[in-house]
């Protein structure tokens, strides 16, 4: 017994040996700018101090609580990342089941279907939008055909309809990488599992909700905590097609603290909001994170 605990304990030293180097490299890329930005937005920074930090302690946090520019962008963030990643994980289960299935030319299509996920997003944001333009869209211009609209739709000058526009793309650029995510958990499943269920009577629909779901759960949660913290700090894909335009209506947090900072000048503020999004963040991750676990341990123990 003295044995096996001394060769456990020499495999934990070892491990942390090990992790150690890139822990510190974390914490330097990760903690350091988080803990700076929490300094910095104790002081006020600006144009009004000719740029000199004067120690203000909680004020930009006050400021914060009233500043009504913030929480549309926040309830706009809100609402771009819930749809974005709920379609995406939707879309990408579909795509990854049907790219699970043995047929001619798989291989082709697996490939290519990465395509859109690895263009970079600025250039598939310029795309969507002459794709969405009013004028010269392609969009438009197939509803013209098709009869259903005489004039063009002003997609990225109406408030909701940009919101869609902006949405849409980025389910047609991530999209692909969820469901690469789900296929690599799709077949790490033995199909003697959905043989054995399917002797019992079962059907395709009960082969699913039984074996498939519950079994693919660790993949869908990283997949979809993975996406949620993208989609909530998008920034270029916004920037490029909207600019946070029409009147503020796809303005996300992340425009929101740029131009703070690097249009107005005004960093005590702009750190603030850094921090306030971070923990709005972490809280959120951490909340899913709890109820896709406790969804996951109930499934199993089903199972």
């Amino acid at each position: 017994m003295t044995n096996l605990h001394s060769l456990r304990s020499r495999e934990q030293q070892t491990a942390w040996i090990l992790l150690t180097p890139a822990l510190l490299l974390l914490l330097f890329v990760f903690a350091y700018p988080i803990l700076r930005a929490f300094w910095l937005s104790v002081f006020t920074r600006n144009l009004g101090t000719e740029l000199q930090p004067v120690f203000s302690g909680l004020d930009n946090y006050v400021r914060m609580a009233g500043d009504g520019r913030f929480w549309q962008s926040l309830w706009a963030t809100t609402v771009f990342t819930t749809a974005s990643v709920i379609s995406e994980l939707l879309l990408g289960l579909g795509v990854a089941l049907v790219l699970n299935q043995a047929f001619f030319g798989r291989g082709i299509v697996r490939t290519t279907a990465i395509i859109p996920w690895a263009l970079p997003t600025s250039l598939i944001g310029l795309a969507w939008a002459w794709i969405f333009n009013d004028q010269f869209g392609v969009v438009n211009d197939i509803l013209r055909r098709l009869g259903l609209i005489e004039t063009g739709i002003n997609w990225l000058g109406d408030p909701t309809l940009a919101m869609i526009a902006v949405v849409f793309a980025d389910v047609w650029k991530t999209t692909p990488f969820i469901s690469i995510l789900l296929l690599a958990g799709l077949q790490s499943i033995s199909q003697d599992l959905y043989e054995a269920y399917s002797v019992d009577g079962a059907t395709a629909w009960q082969s699913f909700r039984n074996i498939t779901l519950p079994l693919l759960l660790p993949q869908i949660l990283i997949a979809v905590l993975f996406r949620f913290a993208q989609a909530f700090g998008i920034f270029d894909l916004i920037a490029v097609m909207t600019g946070g335009g029409p009147g503020g209506a796809t303005e996300v947090v992340s425009l929101y603290i740029y131009s703070t900072v690097m249009r107005y000048l005004d960093f005590g503020y702009g750190a603030a909001l850094v921090v306030v999004t971070f923990l709005i963040l972490i809280a959120a991750v951490a909340i899913a994170s709890f109820l896709l676990n406790k969804y996951r341990a109930k499934t199993s123990g089903a199972i």
